[in-house]
């Protein structure tokens, strides 16, 4: 049978009653008992101390009469409830208290030997086959001219200590049962307010396992099980909104790759049956070269994306000039600057700006937004570039006059495959993952990227880095 977390709570829960049962029963017991014979037997020390020094001495002087004592030690045995004897050295009783003729056949308690209490002054037993039930015995020598002539024993039941033994006991007997019962409700307390949570906290995560992330946990507690249980919410949130993600990630690549490669196997089915003709064969190859490009560029790009997932996004930090790396960056597009008829206008705060950051990934920043301006600005537009300083931080911007992002977009456009219909329509190359890419990056660095876009009037993204803090000026 499976042992769950509650029956052992039960189990260690009457294990601990059992326990407590047990040590009232066996190990207080014994230490209450011995506590009482302990106090009985110094309180009949002190009566039979005082009646060997006052009255017993009398059986071995004239200093008073033998019914004078008797009277005095009957009395005493009346107020200790005790029996009181008188014995000398060899075991000879002399004097009981519960005997009215003290003048018959003494009798004679055989093997009586005084020592063997030890370092005590009392013993328990049936002092020697004496009596017939249990009995406490305590000694008290008589001495007389510096000579122990007898001794005084009081013998008292142990039956009555016993039974104040056991209603000293039935007091612990209620007090643990007392507090047996309001752990009970302490049980229950637990029981509703821990053990039935993490059950359900449980059975939710079996259902998160088992893909069922819709299962929503209810626990209402304010402790930490229930930050717990929020916790697991959250993650199934997360990992539905994780898993849409995926597909539509799935359906984006699936998307972005069959189109080219529809057009590619198009162009050459046509082209090897005969439907295009032989001397537009170099049209439609560059067509084709052009598709696979795309695909290329894709394909690098999703490579270079899921690197940075999963390496954790290693950095080569130096420092370095950004405005010349601005000025680098901006020659590589003169090409198809030229062809749009696009300028660029860069406005770079001094000679030089240095930055602490990695020099390739800030290189790809820059290539992926000035390649997005490009795509999304008319002919005869111009793309501005520009560095500010303030403080320890440089503010690099690039912006376009194209067709701007619209407002219910622009949460989006950082999101892997994202294209608005806009963009879909402006631009057939792109990928959907350079901004995704940009943003990884200079997240990576700690740093942050915006965007202030108006549709129909252009974007611009700003994204800052540290100043290099060792460059001389």
């Amino acid at each position: 049978m499976k042992r769950t977390i509650y029956i052992k709570f039960i189990l260690a829960y009457l294990t601990f009653g059992l326990l407590s049962f047990l040590l009232i029963a066996v190990i207080a017991s014994r230490m209450t008992l011995n506590d009482l014979i302990r106090d009985n037997a110094n309180t009949l020390f002190r009566e039979t101390n005082l009646i060997s020094t006052k009255y017993a001495e009398s059986f071995y002087s004239e200093s008073l009469s033998t019914e004078e004592v008797s009277e005095q030690l009957e009395a005493i045995d009346t107020f200790t409830s005790s029996i009181i004897w008188i014995i000398n050295k060899d075991g000879e009783l002399l004097y009981n208290s519960r005997e009215s003729d003290q003048e018959g056949d003494h009798i004679t308690i055989e093997d009586f030997d005084p020592t063997d209490t030890g370092s005590k002054n009392y013993m328990t037993g049936d002092f020697y086959g004496y009596f017939d039930e249990e009995m406490l015995s305590v000694f008290s020598p008589i001495n007389s001219d510096f000579r122990i002539m007898g001794y005084v024993v009081i013998h008292t039941p142990m039956s009555d200590i016993i039974k104040r033994r056991d209603d000293v006991l039935s007091i612990f007997y209620i007090s643990l049962a007392i507090m047996f019962a309001f752990s009970l409700i302490i049980l229950f307390v637990f029981t509703f307010t821990v053990f039935i949570p993490i059950k359900r906290i449980s059975i939710a995560t079996k259902e998160y396992a088992a893909g069922n992330l819709d299962y929503k946990l209810e626990v209402k507690a304010r402790d930490e099980i229930g930050e717990m249980a929020d916790s697991l919410n959250y993650m199934a949130e997360r990992l539905q909104m994780t898993e849409d993600d995926q597909k539509k990630f799935i359906a984006n690549v699936s998307h972005d790759f069959r189109s080219p490669l529809t057009s590619i196997r198009g162009y050459l089915e046509a082209m090897v049956d005969g439907t295009i003709p032989e001397e537009l064969h170099e049209k439609y190859i560059k067509i084709v070269l052009n598709e696979t490009d795309r695909l290329t560029k894709l394909t690098n790009s999703l490579l270079t994306l899921n690197n940075l997932s999963t390496k954790g996004m290693m950095l080569d930090r130096s420092d370095f000039d950004i405005n010349k790396v601005i000025k680098r960056t901006a020659e590589t597009f003169e090409g198809i600057c030229k062809e749009k008829k696009i300028r660029f206008k860069l406005v770079l705060t001094g000679t030089d700006m240095f930055v602490y950051a990695d020099l390739g990934k800030i290189q790809q920043v820059l290539y992926n937004l000035i390649d997005n301006a490009i795509k999304f600005s008319d002919q005869n537009s111009t793309i501005k570039v520009e560095t500010t300083e303030k403080n320890e931080t440089v503010f690099v911007s690039v912006k376009d006059n194209g067709i701007g992002i619209p407002g219910e977009n622009i949460k989006h456009i950082f999101d892997r495959f994202y294209k608005s219909d806009s963009s879909r329509g402006k631009d057939k190359r792109g990928t959907g993952l350079g901004l995704s890419i940009v943003k990884e990056i200079i997240t990576a660095h700690e740093e942050n990227i915006n965007v202030i876009s108006t549709e129909g009037v252009g974007s611009e993204f700003i994204f800052t880095l540290p100043k290099a803090k060792n460059i001389e000026d």
